[in-house]
Parts: C-alpha cells; sequence; structure tokens
C-alpha cells in the first residue's frame, strides 16, 4: 500500500489571502497546506478520500492518471467542492466513477451538483456511480474498507480503515464501540486543528491523548490549521512515533 498525502490543511482559520503571519511567510515548503484530501494504493486500487476544492492541483500535481473509486467522509464543501472534475478519469478510463457516502452527504452532492444527476445530462458532466454506506464494511475490487463513525460536533462523518491503515478527519469525537475498529494500526491518520480547543475538532492535546490510547505504531496529523503553527515548531515537540504530515508526503506499508 501506498498512501499520498494530497492535501493537510483546512479552510478553518486559515486567511482568504496570504498575510505576514509565521506560516504564511514560510518558506518551508511543508507549511504550504492544501485542503486535506488522501490517495490510497492498494493492489493496484487507486482511491481517492474526498475532493475538496484543490482536487484537481493536488491530482496533477501528483501525476495521477487513474482512479477507481472516490469515499466521502462529509459534506462539508471544504471536503467536496471539486467533485466536478473526476470528468476527466470519466474520460481517461470510458467509465461511470464510484462514489462511496453516506445518504445525507449523497442528497447534499445532488444539491450542490444537480447537473450531475439530472435524468437527461448536458454531454460532458461527470458521470458518476452511486454508493450508500451504511456503516458495514464493504469492498472495492478486492480492498476491504471499514468504515469508522465520529462526530464533528454533532455531524456525522466517515473515517476509513483499510488494513492496518486509517484515515480520520474532521471529529473530536469516536465513541468506545468505534475506537475498537481502531486497535492494531500500524499507521493512523489523525486531524488536529489548532493548539487551542476546538468545538468539532482535535486539538493537539486531544489528538496526543488518543494516540496513547489506541497506540498504532506510527501516526500522522492532518487538517492543521494556520494557528498550529509552524511545521518545524511543532514536529519537534511531538514523540517520536507522530508526525506532521505535509503535502505530497508518501508513505509506504
Amino acid at each position: 500500500m501506498i498512501v499520498t498525502f494530497l492535501g493537510t490543511g483546512t479552510s478553518q482559520g486559515v486567511p482568504v489571502i496570504a498575510c505576514d503571519c509565521p506560516v504564511c511567510s514560510s518558506l518551508d515548503y511543508k507549511d504550504k497546506r492544501l485542503r486535506s484530501s488522501i490517495h490510497i494504493n492498494v493492489n493496484e486500487t487507486s482511491i481517492v478520500v474526498d475532493t475538496g476544492p484543490d482536487f484537481r492541483q493536488q491530482m496533477l500535481r501528483e501525476n495521477i492518471n487513474k482512479l477507481d473509486a472516490v469515499l466521502y467522509t462529509h459534506a462539508h464543501k471544504d471536503h467536496t467542492a471539486g467533485m466536478d472534475d473526476i470528468r476527466s478519469f470519466n474520460f481517461m478510463q470510458n467509465m461511470d466513477m464510484p462514489i462511496y457516502a453516506r445518504n445525507s452527504v449523497i442528497e447534499q452532492l445532488k444539491q450542490e451538483f444537480s447537473y450531475v444527476f439530472e435524468t437527461v445530462k448536458y454531454p460532458g458532466v461527470p458521470r458518476v456511480e452511486i454508493n450508500i454506506l451504511d456503516g458495514q464494511p464493504f469492498k472495492i475490487s478486492e480492498v476491504e474498507i471499514t468504515p469508522i463513525e465520529t462526530l464533528h460536533y454533532k455531524l456525522p462523518v466517515f473515517g476509513f480503515r483499510i488494513n492496518n491503515f486509517a484515515y480520520i478527519t474532521d471529529t473530536n469525537y469516536i465513541s468506545d464501540g468505534e475506537k475498537k475498529k481502531l486497535k492494531g494500526l500500524e499507521v493512523l491518520v489523525l486531524n488536529t486543528l489548532q493548539k487551542e480547543k476546538h468545538i468539532s475538532h482535535f486539538n493537539l492535546e486531544e489528538a496526543l491523548e488518543l494516540i496513547r490510547e489506541l497506540q498504532p505504531s506510527q501516526t500522522y496529523l492532518i487538517h492543521m490549521s494556520h494557528k498550529i503553527g509552524k511545521h518545524s515548531d511543532i514536529q519537534a515537540s511531538l514523540p517520536n512515533h507522530v508526525y506532521l504530515a505535509f503535502d505530497g508526503l508518501k508513505i509506504e506499508m
């Protein structure tokens, strides 16, 4: 399995335009964070989790020319706004793109991208194949995926586990029952918005507490706002097995 971090940032707490804050003015490429998304290549099956506003840029940057499916964690625009750009894969692969999400997310996509779901479609619009997730494990090709139920304040959000890898974004609550699905991980990817407490995201202290509880071999932190600070400063303060992810980072399992 090869995991590529397409984006590790968030719209939350990020300036609309560049400013003179330490992160914006940093010359370290690890401080340049697009909206959070990840690409997973496992057994020659190519999967993306979330298509945020930066989806096209991320896929071009990583030279990803094959995509078998898209998983959606939840319906917020910083995770869905790039769905229109799956049309390039429709053209190249001559297939409808399978998308996987809970029913409420599909309904939201139907509102925001109504032209995609019309009975009579305009030529050239994205083509999708809808797959409704109900929290039960499912397969894409021969790859088994286990959804992890979490809460983003009161909004249900899916994380996903594949083999000994799990991806968790936009949450600050995971029930004890769902935590059992996160035991025995080699790699955990976990959202960590900032140092200060937040209503709907883990802060750094809460993320580290959960890591101590779950005890994955390695953890990579994502969905970071400018408020968390510069990559080099935070990384120096973390335990040896915990890392700030950065855009373009690849890990092989």
